[in-house]
């Protein structure tokens, strides 16, 4: 994908902790936590790769989301080189950041059918079929990120929410996180708090209904 841009904050609609896309943090307040050890965290994950326009194109609008005319640009360029994988990815990411679900969803799909098995996309189509209510596709195409790229760190991390929060599946998050941790030991969460500090403190009997996103 093109070259990384500054983070920005989005939240994740409907009150889960969120997942995300294009290396950038996606933060949100945890409603109940565990007394003391989860005290006042805040549960993040990651996303892949730039905002739309970050090469001159136009700014997001005061809501943050991208202006009218940055679609109508983006949709013109897919349309006009229907087999430029690069040109639907952007405007998946755009359909993304205005919270076009399902249509973000066709557009990452469409760069997918021309250039398969980039990990990036297929986090970033993850992310929009957990939004989209669909969290079993969510973990499909996290697993398919993490097959195409047996190092990439934020499909595992994504994985590892969905898995607990969405399907309630604690032991299959605890094993997405823990090759998180193979690849890298220091992993944290966007709170500060090592992944390997919550592996272990699930691992210890600790239930997800005591944790984040009850």
């Amino acid at each position: 994908m093109a070259q990384q841009k500054k983070q920005k904050m989005v939240k994740d609609p409907g009150g889960k902790p969120a997942v995300a896309r294009r290396q950038v943090p996606v933060w949100l307040p945890v409603a109940t936590l565990v007394v003391g050890f989860f005290a006042g965290t805040i549960f993040g994950v990651m996303k892949t790769g730039p905002l739309p326009g970050g090469q001159g194109g136009a700014p997001p609008t005061a809501s943050g989301k991208p202006p009218a005319r940055m679609f109508q640009a983006l949709e013109a360029a897919a349309a006009g080189d229907p087999q430029n994988a690069e040109a639907w990815v952007q405007l998946g990411n755009a359909y993304f950041d205005a919270d076009h679900y399902q249509k973000a969803i066709e557009a990452y799909e469409k760069s997918l059918v021309i250039a398969p098995g980039n990990p990036n996309v297929l986090t970033d189509l993850g992310v929009m079929y957990r939004r989209n209510k669909r969290p079993e596709k969510a973990v499909e195409m996290f697993s398919r990120a993490m097959d195409a790229d047996p190092r990439h760190e934020v499909s595992r991390m994504n994985k590892g929410i969905v898995l607990l929060y969405d399907l309630k599946d604690e032991q299959g998050a605890v094993e997405a996180w823990e090759s998180l941790l193979a690849i890298n030991p220091l992993a944290t969460f966007g709170d500060g708090q090592s992944v390997d500090e919550r592996v272990s403190h699930y691992k210890e009997g600790h239930d997800v209904e005591g944790g984040p996103g009850k």
